[in-house]
């Protein structure tokens, strides 16, 4: 797409599309991501976008600057999906978690898609809802503002970075994918203890363990370091100051 402004008073179709549908923001980016699912990125053009909406591709110009823009409407869906029905429990460990597992399975729902939108920052609505809720978590947990954005910056980088990773192998095709996980057993399987003895003894474990995603046990290592941040005061109030073991009592 190139660039181009079109008012938002002037955004509207008043005509239905061939498929007696009325374009809307909604329609197009619901239509994107089942064009992307099918055919992978190239489907994320005005020409496929347009025969499938039953529309002219000039049309898309009225909801969408670029298809970079529609992109970061992409990006800002999925976020958007991992919020729906999220509510706070007042365990901020709890919420966080749920929050991390919400994203990840938002991303690995349409990995064809994630993979072009994980890295992304959109300043759209859906976005700006999760910051503020992610930080209002940690704020109310107690943390200091400061220790709240970088936990904040870390739980979002690695849930983003998890959910980039685990698409991209999702969106293997089914040949590459199952190679990739039949190397576990042709390759590290047959590896000998006498020059590999930390695989071999370990296989049968890390074999079962890599068929699944890391993030579950990562976002608890995050949460644990977290929890372990959010100690620190109390325990520093518990240690004895120094000069203290040399008092006496009186008498």
């Amino acid at each position: 797409m190139a660039e181009r402004v079109v008012p938002e008073g002037q955004r509207r179709r008043r005509r239905p599309t061939k498929q007696g549908a009325v374009l809307s923001q909604r329609l197009i980016v619901e239509t994107a991501l089942r064009l992307v699912a099918q055919h992978g990125a190239d489907a994320l053009s005005v020409r496929r976008l347009g025969a499938a909406l039953g529309a002219d591709p000039s049309s898309l110009y009225r909801y969408f600057r670029s298809t970079d823009d529609l992109l970061l409407a992409l990006a800002d869906e999925f976020v958007g999906r991992a919020q729906e029905g999220w509510e706070p429990t007042g365990d901020w460990r709890a919420d966080l978690r749920d929050i991390g597992l919400r994203i990840h399975a938002s991303y690995q729902a349409n990995p064809q898609a994630a993979v072009l939108a994980a890295h992304r920052t959109t300043g759209r609505p859906h976005e700006t809802a999760a910051v503020e809720a992610i930080l209002g978590v940690l704020r109310r947990a107690g943390f200091p503002d400061a220790t709240a954005v970088r936990i904040y910056h870390a739980f979002v980088d690695q849930a983003l970075a998890f959910a980039a990773q685990d698409a991209a192998a999702r969106a293997l095709p089914a040949p590459a994918r199952e190679a990739d996980e039949a190397v576990w057993l042709a390759s590290y399987g047959t590896l000998s203890p006498d020059t590999h003895p930390n695989i071999a003894a370990t296989f049968p474990l890390l074999a079962a363990d890599m068929r699944d995603s890391g993030y579950p046990f990562a976002l608890e290592l995050l949460l644990d370091a977290a929890a372990a941040r959010l100690d620190e005061p109390a325990r520093r109030g518990r240690v004895t100051a120094p000069g203290a073991r040399r008092r006496r009592s009186p008498g």
